[in-house]
């Protein structure tokens, strides 16, 4: 066992709490990886607050950038001083959607088998099968993705969640392409990569809704052409107004509530698409018309991780950051020790960042 100081979450709506706890050296497909930077995202907080289970103490941090330190038995897919990005979705390659050449779907991704542990012994619950508020922690070999070393880790961990998901949304799911008009409804860290996709798609009018001046500024720093204060005007109406009286090509949800998605529906064109990428509560529940479903044709979709290929996409966005045509580094609020991580909660609650990463 390997000690490393660590952010855990004891207990529902518990503050987290910063503690050594031990990390197993890795055993056949798994591997030990040195965090260099992990991004604070919304999803840790749900963890935190038993949103998501209520399997405690939970191991925090998932958008995670490092240097493999040791590889167990089997791991060909990378090795010792590798500069990875880490995911949560490594295909397994076995199940029916990676049989039908549609990783991106994998119903049955690859973790860890090993447990990192409380000093007492007690297993902990590695967030979305990572757990890299941590110095080091334990992966399956597929969560770990090589992009060029000479990349900011605290620039490039934000694709292992929340930038990849909105970019993907817009590239992937939403199949965004040169000359479509997109608008993306909540401007936080995920639609904002949603609106950073689909520039790099070649969108010629990319329209930005939130009810945050704050937001809405940031969203013009990733490519939004028009901004949409919805506590000021109905967003239906303005998409409508800036794309000719049609609506959107493509309307992309990043907030995930029924009033935003039938705000997202209303506001497409006939046969447009509707993304949904943000992510509702149990309790939501959506009611629409279905003779509008069918009327107004198009397609409804949800985008799962921005339905990405990390060992596609991971080194592509990347090299396109590196490139100077992805400004990843302008998702980056602030750099934060370990210890400052509950200060993050508060901050994101606030919506004073878009995000604060821990750099180690």
């Amino acid at each position: 066992m390997i000690e490393s100081r660590a952010v855990v979450a004891p207990g529902r709506g518990k503050p987290v709490e910063v503690v050594t706890i031990n990390v197993p050296e890795p055993g056949p497909g798994e591997v030990l990886v040195r965090v260099r930077a992990c991004g604070v995202c919304h999803t840790d907080l749900h963890y935190r607050e038993g949103g998501i289970n209520d399997e405690f103490p939970f191991l925090l941090g998932h958008e995670a950038a490092g240097v493999v330190e040791a590889t167990g038995a089997g791991v060909t897919e990378v090795g010792e001083g590798d500069f990875v990005v880490l995911n949560w979705r490594a295909v397994c390659g076995e199940c029916r959607a990676c049989r039908r050449g549609r990783p991106w779907y994998c119903f049955d991704t690859n973790n860890a088998e090993q447990s990192m542990q409380l000093s007492d012994g007690t297993p902990l619950s590695p967030a979305l099968g990572i757990g890299a508020f941590t110095e080091r922690t334990l992966v399956h070999a597929g969560q770990c993705t090589r992009v060029d070393p000479a990349a900011r880790p605290a620039v490039v961990s934000l694709l292992g969640c929340g930038v990849m998901a909105g970019v993907g949304a817009a590239v992937n799911t939403g199949g965004v392409s040169r000359g479509d008009s997109v608008a993306v409804i909540g401007c936080g860290g995920v639609g904002d990569g949603a609106i950073a996709g689909a520039r790099l798609a070649g969108a010629s009018r990319i329209i930005a809704v939130d009810t945050d001046p704050k937001k809405l500024a940031w969203a013009e720093q990733f490519g939004a052409t028009h901004a949409v204060n919805a506590a000021e005007a109905d967003p239906v109406a303005e998409i409508r107004s800036l794309t000719g009286g049609n609506g959107a090509d493509v309307v992309i949800d990043a907030v995930g509530r029924p009033e935003t998605y039938q705000q997202a529906f209303y506001a497409r064109d006939l046969a447009g698409t509707v993304v949904l990428v943000g992510v509702p509560t149990a309790e939501m529940e959506l009611r629409l018309p279905l003779l509008d479903v069918f009327g107004r044709g198009g397609a409804l979709k949800s985008s799962w991780y921005g339905d990405c290929l990390p060992s596609r996409d991971f080194p592509m966005l990347t090299d396109l950051h590196q490139q100077g045509r992805l400004p990843l580094e302008k998702f980056v609020t602030e750099e934060i020790a370990l210890d400052d991580v509950e200060e993050a909660f508060t901050k994101m609650e606030r919506g004073e960042v878009l995000r604060s990463v821990v750099v180690f």
